[in-house]
C-alpha cells in the first residue's frame, strides 16, 4: 500500500514546501496537488517537481471543462519532462458551481467528456496525428472554421507514452467508467466498510470492461491521520470541509458530494448540512456534520485503532491510502503509518 497526502489549496504554499520535503524523506510517494478556483494545479505541481525527487506528483483534480483535451495532453507531457516521469494527471468534472460559476463554461455531458479526453490524451502521447470525431471534433471541420485545419502530432517526443490518468468519480455511471478505462480512482467521504454497498456494482461492471493494459486499479482513498489518546478533538478539524463540500459545493438537486452523504445513510443530515451553509449559517452547518461520518472517514486514534482502519481500507481495495496528517505530531504521526503498511 503507497501512501499519498494532498497540498491544501487554501494554505501557504512556500509555508507547506519544507513539510512536503520531511514527509518524502520519510517516504510519501505521492503528493497531489489541488485546483478549485485558487491558484492552479500544473504551476505548483512544476515548482514540486523541480523541488522534490522521489515524489509522485499529481493533480488532482484537473477540471474537464477548463483546458482543451490537447492542452492537458500537453500540459502533462510538460509535467512529465521536468519531474523525469513523476507526473500523475487526475481529472474530474467538478460541479456547475465552479465551471459555471467560475469558468463561465456550459456544464454537460460529464462522462462522454472525460472518456473522449482520456482517448484524445493517449493518442496525443502516442505522438499519433491526431484525428478525433465527438463532442470534440479535431480537425475542426472545414464547415466550422477556416477550412485550413489538418492533422497534428505532438511535436515534442514525450518521456512516457502512457502517463497515469486518476478520474475523481462519485456516481455510479462515472465510477463504471473509471474503473474501465483510467490507472487510478479518487473517491471522497471514503467509508471502507461501505465500499462495496455504495459502489461496488459499478466497480465490477467497470472492471469487466478494463483492458489489461491498465493493470489493477489504483484506488487512492484514506482521511484525516493522528495517533495517540484523546484524540477525539481533532475530528472537529474535518468540519470546515466536509460543510462546504457537503453544503456548499453545489445547489440544491446539484451537489454530488451530498449526493454521496445521503447514499452512505446520512440523507437527513447533508440536507440539513445544505440548507444551513447555502443560507450563509456555516458555523451551524459544520456543527452538523455527524461525528460518526467525519470518524468513519478519518484514521483518528490509538495506534491499535489506526491499525485497524488501515486494515479496512485494504480489505475495500485501497492501494494507495491518502492521508491528511494532524494534531501536534504530523510527521510522527505519518511515520508509524508507513511503518504500519512498509
Amino acid at each position: 500500500m503507497r501512501l499519498s497526502m494532498q497540498l491544501n489549496y487554501a494554505g501557504d504554499f512556500h509555508a507547506s514546501l519544507p513539510q512536503i520535503l520531511a514527509f518524502e524523506r520519510e517516504g510519501l510517494d505521492v503528493l497531489w496537488v489541488a485546483e478549485a478556483y485558487g491558484l492552479d494545479s500544473p504551476t505548483l505541481m512544476g515548482y514540486l517537481a523541480a523541488k522534490t525527487t522521489t515524489l509522485q506528483i499529481g493533480s488532482a483534480i484537473l477540471p474537464i471543462y477548463t483546458r482543451t483535451p490537447t492542452l492537458i495532453a500537453q500540459t502533462a507531457a510538460g509535467l512529465d519532462e521536468v519531474s523525469q516521469g513523476r507526473a500523475l494527471i487526475g481529472l474530474g468534472a467538478s460541479g456547475p458551481q465552479v465551471i459555471e460559476g467560475w469558468h463561465g463554461v456550459r456544464y454537460d455531458r460529464p462522462l462522454q467528456r472525460t472518456r473522449e479526453i482520456v482517448e484524445i490524451c493517449r493518442k496525443v502521447w502516442s505522438r499519433e496525428h491526431l484525428r478525433h470525431d465527438g463532442i470534440y471534433q479535431i480537425p475542426l471541420p472545414q464547415d466550422l472554421g477556416t477550412g485550413f485545419a489538418k492533422p497534428l502530432k505532438l511535436i515534442s517526443h514525450p518521456l512516457r507514452s502512457r502517463i497515469p490518468i486518476y478520474i475523481a468519480s462519485l456516481g455510479p455511471k462515472n465510477v463504471e467508467m473509471t474503473a474501465e478505462i483510467a490507472e487510478g480512482w479518487l473517491p471522497i467521504f471514503f467509508i471502507p466498510e461501505r465500499m462495496r454497498e455504495v459502489w461496488g456494482k459499478a466497480i465490477d461492471a467497470g472492471l469487466e470492461k478494463r483492458p489489461e493494459e491498465l493493470g489493477t486499479l489504483d484506488i487512492v482513498a484514506g482521511g484525516m491521520l493522528a495517533i495517540g489518546e484523546d484524540l477525539d478533538h481533532l475530528l472537529d478539524l474535518a468540519r470546515p470541509y466536509m460543510a462546504l463540500y457537503i453544503g456548499g459545493m453545489g445547489a440544491r438537486g446539484k451537489n454530488f458530494y451530498n449526493e454521496l452523504a445521503g447514499r452512505f445513510g446520512y440523507e437527513k443530515e447533508a440536507e440539513r448540512i445544505q440548507e444551513l451553509y447555502l443560507a450563509g449559517r456555516r458555523q451551524e452547518a459544520m456543527a452538523e456534520v455527524p461525528l460518526e461520518f467525519i470518524r468513519q472517514t478519518s484514521l483518528v486514534g490509538p495506534m491499535g485503532y489506526v491499525a485497524e482502519r488501515i486494515e479496512a481500507f485494504r480489505e475495500a481495495g485501497v492501494t494507495t491510502l491518502s492521508v491528511s496528517p494532524v494534531g501536534n505530531d504530523p510527521l510522527g504521526s505519518f511515520v508509524k503509518v508507513r511503518q504500519m503498511v512498509s
